[in-house]
């Protein structure tokens, strides 16, 4: 059987002499550039500013005088409650010291409960019973243009009371 000599064999009709190079040039070519589209992006995606809103720390509550002797304030956007007792306004965290989860008030019982694992609180926020370590932490509370106004980046002593 003879060898053929591939370059100098005659081409049929219509075919190409470099289809796989081609192929493989175009192919080649196309992933740079895909490499590059990707690189290009990442770079935008590198300058453009990540912002974070977190929600307002400080804000209004009511006036003190609406706010009846003995009631507790649920405000669950804000994750804060305050409770108006007789030597004064308290505010306090509703998040459970034992593993950060929301509490809930429960008005018929006159209690601060934690669903997820049984933790008690007395509506001014000492724990009762469960498995939370310490009472509700007491945040900064202050009165502003007649209003009340809750700082929740601030924690307070456990007996600050605000006398209105």
């Amino acid at each position: 059987m003879a060898l053929i000599d591939d370059l100098r064999a005659t081409r049929a009709e219509g075919e190409s002499a470099h289809t796989r190079r081609v192929f493989l040039q175009a192919v080649g070519a196309g992933a740079l550039a895909l490499a590059n589209v990707g690189t290009a992006v990442t770079a935008v995606r590198y300058l453009w500013p990540e912002v974070l809103f977190e929600p307002e720390t400080r804000f209004r509550i009511d006036r003190p005088d609406d706010i009846a002797v003995g009631t507790l304030t649920v405000l669950p956007q804000q994750k804060v409650y305050v409770m108006h007792a007789a030597s004064g306004f308290i505010a306090m965290s509703a998040v459970c010291t034992h593993l950060g989860c929301l509490t809930q008030y429960e008005r018929e019982n006159n209690r601060i409960l934690c669903p997820c694992h049984g933790s008690q609180f007395a509506p001014d926020g000492s724990a009762r019973q469960g498995p939370a370590p310490r009472p509700l932490p007491r945040l900064a509370l202050s009165v502003e243009r007649g209003l009340l106004v809750v700082d929740t980046s601030k924690v307070v002593a456990p007996e600050t009371v605000l006398k209105v």
